[in-house]
């Protein structure tokens, strides 16, 4: 996906929190490994099943987000809002959480492979 896109998209959003118009960004599946977006504001996104591994999300509003099955395996996600998000099924894996604000989030079940 082409920057000048995502930042459509991310406009777009905007509006639609504001209720100025817009639209509600909707990106399940969609591939962001490494993408820089500190700051970005996508709280209540449909965020399910994308790829963010190793992505910058810094201080990015991800209230409400559905980001059941991402994958957010080294992402830095410090200093993020994910109060309310989904995050059942993702993998969160090196992933920086420092400072993130993890309120009322719906965690991943802890892995559970090798205990007995």
């Amino acid at each position: 996906m082409a920057q000048e896109e995502i930042a459509a998209i991310l406009a777009d959003h905007l509006k639609w929190l504001r209720d100025e118009g817009g639209k509600r960004a909707s990106l399940p599946g969609a591939n962001f490994p490494g993408a820089n977006f500190p700051g970005a504001i996508l709280s209540g996104a449909n965020l399910s099943g994308a790829n963010f591994s190793g992505a910058n999300l810094s201080g990015a509003n991800l209230s409400n987000t559905n980001l059941s099955g991402a994958i957010l395996s080294g992402a830095n996600l410090s200093g993020a809002n994910l109060s309310d998000a989904i995050l059942s099924g993702a993998n969160l894996s090196g992933a920086n959480l420092s400072d993130a604000i993890l309120s009322d989030a719906i965690l991943p079940a802890p892995c559970s492979e090798g205990l007995n």
